[in-house]
């Protein structure tokens, strides 16, 4: 059954569902108007030529009626069948345009660390490529082509599609692209090396005689390490602790990456925490600022540390991966290690598994006696 011609009444009475709704025009053909869930109507046109679709936001009922609307679809199908250029859209379908619609939209589900780094990502990696484009017109292998201009620096790239990807899924909700459309859909990420560093058993005792000759003059600085070592949290999560965030023998972390949770301290960990000074906010304060202090300042302890200890090739955050493997080592259970490490998904504590396949508070207290003294 042919569409029915669109008439201003009908556009104007149409209400939204909660799937997007496209109704193609009976009088121009390629030309219709989509009603997204949040109630906006775009008006579109769909084509296809030289076996290629071609699809374009050209105007939203809010401000267009349907006339002008018609009007401007005749002039772009023209122009694109004569393979003239398409007469100027305007600058709210540009990719720019679009992404900055959805990082003022959707960041709100990103953590403010996150977002940030996305926005450099999307500055240094994305835009170069795709500003300037009509986001409607960027293809699967467009996508292919700046995914492959990346190969240089395969963790950018990783780290920059799943931003592209959510760019387009978004630009589908907001009626600029096609329904199931997505070009970022099966790009292959880059295969990397595995960087899971574990210290030995003899690594680990070099480590403690070096921080044990450093504690007179940097004990905050060793405490810091020796609680990476102790607790497996990130070094975000350390840096910034605040002293009301220890009590009853638990940390009680309220934003770590994977959202609010609960640390379970060893003997020998809380022996650290309680051995520092409890004054201000901040476990680790800077002298300074108000404020906790700047992780560079860890960054460049460990630097001297670690050189001293023959660790050249460790970073702080191999800390962490020394903990979980000496958890899966000693007997505890994917599930366990993870919950002791904050994981959000069952998957990301599986690359330790390898190590062994074997509650919370005796594996907390085992490891604080293999690492720190007694349980």
């Amino acid at each position: 059954m042919p569409p029915r011609p669109l008439t201003q009444a009908r556009v104007n009475d149409l209400k939204p569902r909660k799937s997007v709704r496209n109704l193609r025009d009976g009088t121009l053909k390629g030309f219709g108007i989509r009603v997204l869930p949040s109630g906006a109507k775009r008006f579109f046109i769909h084509t296809q030529t030289d076996g290629r679709r071609i699809w374009k936001i050209i105007g939203d009922a809010d401000t267009d009626s349907l006339d002008e609307a018609r009007r401007r679809a005749k002039d772009v199908l023209t122009a694109i069948r004569r393979r003239d250029v398409a007469p100027a859209l305007c600058d709210e379908t540009r990719f720019e345009s679009v992404a900055e619609e959805v990082f003022r939209n959707y960041g709100r589900h990103w953590k403010p660390r996150t977002l940030k780094v996305n926005r450099d990502y999307l500055r240094n990696q994305i835009l170069p490529w795709f500003e300037g484009r009509q986001i409607a017109d960027i293809t699967r292998a467009d996508v292919q082509r700046w995914f492959a201009s990346l190969h240089a620096t395969p963790v950018a790239a990783d780290r920059s599609a799943p931003i592209v990807s959510v760019i387009m899924r978004e630009a589908e909700v907001y009626g600029y692209r096609p329904e199931d459309s997505n070009p970022c859909v099966g790009i292959r990420r880059y295969r990397r090396r595995g960087r899971e560093r574990f210290l030995s058993e003899q690594e680990l005792r070099r480590l403690a005689l070096t921080l044990e000759r450093h504690e007179a003059r940097r004990p905050r600085h060793v405490a810091f390490i020796r609680l990476l070592l102790l607790t497996g949290c990130r070094k975000s999560e350390i840096a910034t602790l605040p002293w009301s965030a220890y009590r009853e023998g638990h940390l009680f972390l309220p934003d770590s990456k994977s959202g609010p949770r609960t640390v379970w301290l060893s003997s020998p960990a809380r022996a650290v925490l309680e051995q520092l000074p409890q004054t201000g906010q901040w476990v680790f304060p800077s002298v300074r600022t108000n404020k906790p202090l700047c992780i560079h300042a860890f960054d460049v302890f460990w630097r001297e540390v670690r050189a001293e200890a023959d660790l050249r090739d460790v970073r702080l955050h191999d800390m962490r991966h020394t903990y979980a493997s000496i958890a899966i080592m000693h007997g505890e259970t994917v599930a366990t290690t993870g919950r002791l490490l904050g994981h959000s998904a069952p998957g990301t504590t599986l690359k330790y598994a390898h190590l062994s396949d074997a509650s919370i508070r005796q594996a907390a207290n085992a490891l604080g006696s293999l690492l720190g003294g007694e349980g």
